[in-house]
């Protein structure tokens, strides 16, 4: 993957968790725009949501979506969505 770094600054995509449980809560976190989510870039405590949220689809949280960040309405595409799902 690319230089963390640079992911961390320069990603303009983030894999979004809509929670079922509480509405308006959702748990986002930076990726490439295929969804792929870079580990090593996150802290300790963004890694251990991640994983819970990943954990918890289907209980806790939606199904997650890539969009672009800073767009609360992004609707993402239905090649991303079924990468995901087969992903997890």
């Amino acid at each position: 993957m690319a230089n963390t770094a640079a992911m961390r600054c320069e990603s303009e995509f983030e894999v979004r968790f809509r929670s079922l449980l509480q509405r308006g809560l959702e748990l986002t976190v930076p990726c490439d725009p295929e969804g792929h989510v870079d580990l090593d870039a996150l802290s300790e405590r963004a890694r251990t949501n991640y994983l819970f949220a990943r954990a918890m689809v289907g209980r806790e949280y939606a199904h997650p979506a890539v969009c672009r960040r800073g767009r609360d309405n992004a609707q993402p595409s239905a090649r991303l969505q079924t990468t995901l799902r087969n992903a997890l």
